[in-house]
């Protein structure tokens, strides 16, 4: 691996980032990369101070003992089984939701072109709920359940905003139309489920990171380790993209492949974190924008979003378990009620423009 400074100027400080000899190439922001490395360290501290923090207090070095395997078996227990799996889920799927919002809106050139806004979420969780409620499936059933979902609700909203063409803005009154008639039809789908399986549906639904375990947090990162690095191949033609479809074309991109594989990738993205939590919402609208400002930037980048959604889901988990204590809030409610204040804000400013 190989950095070597450019002869053109760019328009910001960049860098060449060569790896196996020159066979693979990008070009990196020194900034940009420096921003995301702050951001996924603030979202790992975040992280450690809940490991440490709760009804039975811990030590900075308990913590560390308990992670490399060198403490009692009671601060074993509390850390690695208890807290660990429901933390480090909080990091990775804040990642995986902050990639997805990344996505949408590059493709839609819209701050508000997020999955929770332009009904994919609605349509990945209406997926889940069949799955829970019909076929009471496992986490696998349920991921497939919601990527259907998900799919099929991208496909009904493009073929909806079709007028030769898809523009980002009319994309996004389609998608929202669609989420309010599916958020309609998933409350059917709890009416008329048994009482049983309809208040656990419920509470799911509130998007809640209660009662993660290992095996969860190693199923989720099983799926996510395969749609990860095929979303970070296609970020270089993501960015293309953004110069306009003739543009990307004369750059040798395949334009609806593309389109098709970002849309793909980021569907199975926020289906996962559906499967495995319920929806939680508006970390995938905030966490772009928000890196965005800080790496100053033209365009949503993947690894500052990434970072940007784990650090915001992280604290919105931190906050849900001991803002109200001994009570833990779904994650979900925490996100709504900051994500509703940034939506507002983001809806005044777009409405300005």
């Amino acid at each position: 691996m190989s950095l070597s400074a450019p002869g053109i100027d760019f328009g910001q400080p960049s860098a060449a980032l060569r790896l196996w000899g020159g066979r693979l190439s990008a070009r990196v922001n020194p900034r940009v990369l420096a921003m995301a490395a702050l951001l996924a360290l603030g979202a790992v501290a975040i992280g450690l101070v809940t490991l440490a923090s709760g009804e039975f207090q811990l030590s900075p070095g308990e913590v560390a003992g308990a992670l490399l395997g060198q403490a009692t078996a009671k601060v074993h227990m509390v850390v690695v089984e208890w807290r660990l799996p429901r933390t480090s889920l909080a990091l990775i799927m804040g990642a995986a939701l902050g990639m997805s919002g990344a996505i949408f809106q590059s493709l839609t050139r819209n701050p508000l072109g997020s999955p929770d806004v332009i009904g994919f979420d609605s349509g990945a969780y209406t997926g889940a709920l069949l799955v829970i409620i019909v076929l009471h499936g496992n986490f696998y059933g349920i991921a497939a359940g919601a990527l259907a979902g998900g799919i099929l609700s991208a496909a009904i909203v493009y073929i909806l905003a079709w007028r030769g063409g898809v523009q980002g803005f009319r994309l996004i009154i389609v998608g929202i139309g669609v989420s309010a008639m599916l958020t309609a039809l998933n409350s059917y789908l709890l009416i008329k489920a048994d009482l049983k399986v309809a208040m656990t549906a419920a509470v799911w639904s509130a998007g809640s990171l209660n009662g993660m375990t290992l095996e969860r947090l190693g199923q989720v990162s099983a799926v996510l380790g395969i749609i990860v690095p095929l979303t970070l191949l296609l970020g270089r033609a993501m960015r293309q993209l953004e110069l306009g479809d003739d543009a990307a074309r004369a750059l040798g991109v395949n334009v609806e492949r593309t389109r098709f594989g970002m849309t793909v990738l980021g569907v199975a993205l926020t289906a996962t974190v559906t499967a495995a939590a319920g929806p939680i919402t508006f970390v995938a609208l905030a966490a772009p924008q928000i890196a965005r400002r800080l790496c100053g930037t033209s365009g949503v980048a993947l690894l500052p979003a990434a970072a940007t959604g784990a650090l915001l889901l992280a604290g919105a988990d931190y906050l849900a378990q001991r803002a109200f204590a001994p009570t833990q809030l779904p994650v979900g409610i925490v996100t709504v009620c900051i994500g509703g204040l940034y939506f507002a804000w983001l809806l005044m400013r777009e409405a300005r423009r």
